[in-house]
């Protein structure tokens, strides 16, 4: 069991396993900027989306029990393929045992909540790694929150190395993007609403646009995130109360604290000073 946080000097984390969460972060703390927040970046092993769910699994705990030893109360799990495959397993089995007061909360659900009523043809494209798709955690979700919704989903494996790699708003982009957007407006042409099921996705919003058609409403997730996280807190008092409220934050990484703070840097629209860390 975890040693118990003093009241007022708990933090919240929020993890990914790359760059693409610092786009959830951004719109958590222009929300919700009075609290002190920690970012974990498993960039070393990133991207997750194409490993098995025992890996997922794995590394996610690993970032989660950092995070606590940090002093997180509450952990946001700013990726989705981890919210896929991970969340329900860690929520269900680790957390009682490690404290059951403490919280991780995922993307998915937030995401759902906000946008059954923004279809009215009730057809949904999710856009997403290969991990998240195959789970069927947003087909899952969607149908118990709206049944008559008929989903339709689509990897994009090259969208992800396009934002890691600076490439996002390059001629080369275009290609990969438009391809996308075809092929699943193909499989379904009367999606009306299209999920970036991603936390990397918004950083190829100009090239999304250029090729979505209008009429098709396209929903990044960070402001549903952050409304559902002040809606949470509003709704627990006993871990707003827990909370300090200091407006910091600390950057975490796996990766080269130099390479990090270059890419974090233009998701945060801000200079990031990290600090190396080994998730085991």
């Amino acid at each position: 069991m975890l040693t118990p946080i003093p009241t007022r000097q708990a933090r919240i984390g929020v993890f990914d396993s790359g760059y693409g969460g610092l786009t959830i972060l951004r719109q958590i703390r222009q929300m919700l900027p009075q609290y002190d927040y920690i970012y974990l970046g498993d960039n070393a092993r990133a991207p997750y989306g194409s490993h098995s769910f025992d890996i997922i699994y794995r590394y996610t705990l690993q970032a989660v029990q950092a995070l606590f030893e940090q002093g997180c109360q509450l952990v946001i799990l700013a990726c989705n393929t981890a919210s896929a495959k991970a969340l329900r397993t860690i929520q269900q089995v680790d957390l009682p045992k490690l404290d059951p007061s403490r919280r991780v909360l995922g993307v998915i659900r937030p995401t759902v909540e906000a946008v059954g009523p923004l279809s009215h043809s009730r057809h949904i494209g999710l856009l997403a790694t290969q991990g998240t798709v195959n789970s069927g955690s947003y087909t899952l979700e969607l149908h118990k929150l709206w049944p008559d919704i008929t989903v339709t989903g689509l990897a994009c494996p090259m969208w992800v190395p396009l934002v890691e790699n600076f490439e996002f708003d390059s001629p080369g982009a275009d290609y990969f993007v438009k391809k996308r957007i075809e092929g699943i407006l193909r499989l379904d042409p009367q999606i009306d609403t299209l999920i970036l099921g991603c936390t990397h996705y918004p950083l190829l919003m100009n090239k999304i646009l250029k090729y979505t058609p209008p009429g098709v409403r396209i929903v990044p997730q960070g402001e549903y995130v952050a409304a559902s996280l002040q809606q949470y807190l509003e709704r627990h008092d006993e871990l707003r109360q827990k909370l300090s409220q200091g407006g910091t934050c600390k950057y975490l990484t796996t990766e080269s604290t130099e390479k990090f703070n270059q890419s974090a840097a233009m998701f945060m629209h801000q200079n990031v000073q990290s600090e190396q860390i080994e998730l085991r």
